[in-house]
């Protein structure tokens, strides 16, 4: 169920800073009618940590509305560095049907590893529902180490996956042989998820199809089909997106691509604000480069 360009949805907000719920389905529709293979809203694209908790879960709910009757399997976000918290949206995503839920490492707290298998050991005795780890030290500065994660997917079943942000190229190979090929690994970094695919994984949450979904669910597609050559000229083709989707701090530069596409207003909830001028032109010139914007 879980494979492919899976994107990290961007969360549009109106002017005065509300979440605008039309323009997200639409986006939604979009997403799926350009062919990505699955959906993940409210993690950290689209702004779950300056979400209200209703905010959070409506969001989830619109989502569903539009993905359920296209068969597009819905990753929910649910993490929190509170553990309450996460078990609370944890729970609020199986209750309403989501596919899975993703649970990050809890940030700012700084817990030890022991610390991280007992979060996520109460996170998955909470709710029946399939768990994706979302390990992401660049955040929220711990790493799980494959150990922990190991121990985790041998003790709670409904662990099955991992959202792999460490940019760690070695990981995927070393979880593969610890957990084995069943533990579905899905890249939390763009730029590097071909050397991720090659390494065992399964997949990646993807920050540029937001605005590349066609492209994306087309690499992943080649990928699948051992098309080389296909797989090869997206790849190439598109790297400068990737690359100015981090120009500033995500989702500043990816909301602003939206907005040139018409998907959406380039609007961030303090304290993300809308990109420099500079970057206003890097994220232009790559859309151009990729053929997205003519």
């Amino acid at each position: 169920m879980f494979h492919g360009s899976l994107t990290a949805l961007i969360t549009p907000m109106t002017a005065d800073g509300a979440v605008d719920e039309k323009a997200f389905q639409n986006f939604v529709q979009w997403q799926i009618d350009e062919g990505t293979h699955g959906l993940v809203p409210v993690g950290t694209t689209g702004e779950s940590p300056t979400l209200s908790h209703a905010e959070h879960e409506r969001v989830i709910d619109l989502c569903l509305e539009v993905a359920k009757s296209k068969k597009r399997p819905v990753i929910a976000g649910a993490g929190s560095n509170s553990t309450a918290e996460a078990i609370s949206l944890t729970q609020h995503a199986a209750k309403v049907g989501a596919d899975a839920a993703l649970v990050v490492t809890p940030y700012y707290n700084k817990p030890t590893q022991e610390g991280l298998y007992q979060h996520f050991k109460a996170v998955a005795q909470s709710a029946d529902i399939p768990i994706f780890i979302y390990n992401i030290p660049g955040r929220s500065v711990i790493d799980m180490s494959v150990e922990t994660m190991a121990r985790l997917v041998r003790d709670f079943p409904n662990i099955v996956g991992v959202k792999d942000a460490t940019a760690d190229l070695s990981r995927p190979l070393e979880t593969r042989v610890a957990i084995g090929d069943k533990f579905c690994q899905l890249s939390g970094e763009d730029a590097t998820v071909a050397a991720f695919l090659a390494q065992g994984g399964h997949g990646c949450i993807s920050v540029s199809s937001n605005v590349a979904p066609g492209l994306c669910a087309k690499l992943h597609n080649a990928w699948m089909e051992k098309d080389w050559a296909t797989f090869e000229e997206v790849r190439d083709r598109l790297l400068p997106v990737h690359e100015a989707m981090f120009c500033e701090s995500s989702p500043g530069p990816v909301k602003y691509a939206a907005s040139l596409l018409g998907l959406c207003g380039p609007l961030g909830r303090l304290p993300v604000v809308e990109i420099s001028e500079g970057s206003k032109a890097t994220v232009k010139a790559a859309l151009e480069k990729a053929g997205l914007l003519s």
